[in-house]
C-alpha cells in the first residue's frame, strides 16, 4: 500500500471514530407504524432517546431501543478508552424504509379473494459524537 493510500485509509479511519451505526433488517412492522417511533428520538441524546423507547407503549418502540443499545455498544468497540456518557452521543440519522412484503390472500365474499400485504421494514441508526465546541 503506497504512502497516500495510506494516510488517507488512516483519516478515514479516525473519521469513522466518532460515527457508530446498527441496521435492522426485515423487522416485521409496517414502516409507518416504526416512523412514528423514529420521529421521537432523531436528533436525541442517548441517555433521552433510551428513556422515551423505554418508556413508549408502542411495540416498535422495543425494537428500536435493542437497535439504540446495539449501535452504543458498537461505538463502544470501536472506542475501547472512551465513556458513553462523556461522549455526547446523539442520534445522528435514523432511517425507516420498507423491506419485503408478505402476500396472503384473504377470502372475500362472493368468492372472490382479497390481497393482504404483511409489511416489514429496514431501520438503519447513525449515532454521532457531540464535539467539544458545540456542547453547551
Amino acid at each position: 500500500m503506497g504512502v497516500r493510500k495510506r494516510e488517507t485509509a488512516d483519516a478515514r479511519k479516525e473519521a469513522n471514530k466518532s460515527i457508530a451505526f446498527a441496521k435492522l433488517n426485515n423487522c416485521p412492522t409496517s414502516p409507518r407504524k416504526m416512523r412514528l417511533v423514529a420521529d421521537l428520538v432523531r436528533g436525541q441524546k442517548v441517555e433521552r432517546a433510551l428513556n422515551i423507547l423505554r418508556f413508549s407503549s408502542k411495540e416498535a418502540s422495543r425494537k428500536l431501543e435493542k437497535l439504540l443499545l446495539s449501535a452504543i455498544n458498537n461505538w463502544e468497540q470501536k472506542n475501547a478508552e472512551g465513556n458513553v456518557a462523556e461522549a455526547g452521543l446523539f442520534v445522528k440519522t435514523i432511517t425507516v424504509d420498507g423491506g419485503m412484503m408478505l402476500k396472503r390472500l384473504r377470502p372475500a365474499p362472493q368468492g372472490r379473494a382479497h390481497r393482504i400485504r404483511k409489511r416489514s421494514n429496514h431501520v438503519t441508526i447513525v449515532l454521532g459524537q457531540l464535539d467539544n465546541t458545540q456542547s453547551n
